[in-house]
């Protein structure tokens, strides 16, 4: 087993520890591939989850929001973080309650928060974001404004520890199990972009350019 991220207390995959993975590659894989970071932290010593928008580059999430929302302030006071994202990829139906379970790809990352206010590294960092959720869109756009760049909030959480947990396959059914009378196997789950639909103040000729194009029907 790879271990790029050194196993520890804190990121030790416990349950079905088989499905644990803890190289970069992995790691990276997943976290590229999703679009939501559930972001955890404490807040006045009560436990708080928000779903964010994201970016990855190399060992440091972005994380975006308006730099006066509460998220933005609370994490910048923060000390650590922890993030998931994961990817639901089938149900799985065994022949009993027990077994049936869940295919899917879930990354939990842990790292200290800190805010990007310089704003040479924001743009840099809401560019990684940009490209993350929308690849080629920031090109085709008008530079931010000023005013935009103050209100947008970005925080910066340098990875410092990391475990993937992965599962596959069919129903894992006890032998007692198999004789049941009832239909075993696996639903999956895809989670794909469909059609893009314009919007009504489209200009007459104004067409979808390739790299909106090319996010059609692409799968998570």
């Amino acid at each position: 087993m790879t271990t790029d991220y050194e196993v520890s207390k804190q990121n030790k995959v416990r349950q079905l520890r088989e499905k644990a993975a803890y190289d970069g590659e992995t790691v990276h894989g997943i976290l590229d591939a999703g679009l939501i970071a559930s972001t955890a932290f404490v807040q006045d010593g009560e436990p708080v989850v928000v779903p964010m928008l994201y970016g990855r580059d190399g060992e440091t999430l972005f994380l975006h929001g308006a730099r006066k929302a509460r998220v933005i302030r609370l994490l910048e006071g923060t000390g650590k973080v922890c993030v998931n994202v994961t990817l639901p990829d089938g149900l799985v139906y065994a022949r009993s309650a027990f077994a049936s379970s869940m295919n899917y790809r879930s990354v939990t990352v842990f790292g200290k928060a800190r805010l990007v206010d310089d704003l040479e590294s924001k743009k840099h960092a809401l560019w990684v974001i940009s490209e993350h959720a929308m690849p080629g869109r920031r090109g085709e756009l008008r530079k931010s404004h000023e005013n935009e760049l103050k209100m947008t909030g970005v925080i910066a959480i340098d990875i410092e520890s990391a475990s993937a947990k992965v599962s596959t396959g069919m129903p894992d059914d006890e032998d007692c199990d198999l004789e049941t009378p009832v239909w075993g196997g696996v639903l999956p789950i895809e989670t794909r972009f469909t059609t893009l639909q314009p919007d009504e103040l489209v200009k007459d000729g104004v067409e979808p350019s390739a790299a909106l194009r090319e996010m059609e029907g692409k799968t998570l």
